[in-house]
C-alpha cells in the first residue's frame, strides 16, 4: 500500500539497521534481576562479511563492575527499546546478552570513544564485551503523512485506520 514495494518486515529491518548507522544508542536491560531498570548504552554493530543493510552481530563495550555488566553472570536475557535520531521510527528488541571475551572483535570495534571510558585501555581490568544474541524485534514506523492517510482510508472506504496503519508500518522483525 502507497506505493512500497517491500513487505514491511523487510522494509522496517533496513530502516532499523540504517537508523543504528546514525544513533546507536539503546536502552538496555536485563530481564528478572533485581534492578530490572535499562540503561543508555551504545550499541556497537559488527558487520564483518556482511552487506550493510542486512545488520550484524550488536555488541556492547560494559564495566564488570556497574549497570547490566554487574548483574549478567554468563548470560541473560535481555531487552533493549531503541528511538531513531528523528523519532521516526522506535523498536523493542528481545534476546540473550552473552559476556565475550573475543579479542579480534575487540580490537576491530575498539575506537576513542569507547577507550575513553577505560582508563587502561583494551587490557583495563573493568572492560567487559557483552554480545546480544537477537531473536526479535518490534519495530514501528511514525510516518508523518499517516494521520492523513488513516482519515482518508476511513472517510472513502470505512476501512479501521488502525489496522492498516499497523500493518504498513510496524513488524515483528527476526534480527
Amino acid at each position: 500500500m502507497f506505493g512500497k514495494d517491500e513487505a514491511p518486515e523487510i522494509r522496517l529491518k533496513k530502516k532499523l539497521w540504517t537508523a543504528l548507522d546514525d544513533s546507536p544508542f539503546m536502552m538496555l536491560g536485563l530481564e528478572g534481576v533485581e534492578d530490572s531498570r535499562t540503561r543508555p548504552m551504545t550499541a556497537q554493530i559488527d558487520r564483518q562479511d556482511r552487506d550493510k543493510e542486512d545488520g550484524g552481530a550488536i555488541y556492547f563495550f560494559a564495566s564488570k563492575t556497574d549497570g547490566v555488566g554487574a548483574d549478567i553472570g554468563q548470560g541473560h536475557r535481555a531487552v533493549a527499546a531503541y528511538s531513531a535520531k528523528d523519532h521516526k521510527l522506535f523498536a523493542h528488541i528481545h534476546g540473550t546478552l552473552v559476556p565475550s571475551d573475543d579479542r579480534a572483535v575487540i580490537d576491530r570495534l575498539w575506537n576513542p570513544f569507547i577507550a575513553s571510558w577505560y582508563k587502561d585501555g583494551k587490557d583495563d581490568a573493568d572492560l567487559l564485551l557483552l554480545r546480544f544474541d537477537t531473536e526479535r524485534a518490534e519495530v514501528w514506523e511514525a510516518d508523518t503523512g499517516s494521520t492523513l492517510k488513516a482519515a482518508a482510508l476511513k472517510a472513502l472506504f470505512d476501512i479501521d485506520p488502525g489496522k492498516e496503519h499497523s500493518r504498513e508500518h510496524k513488524a515483528e522483525v527476526a534480527l
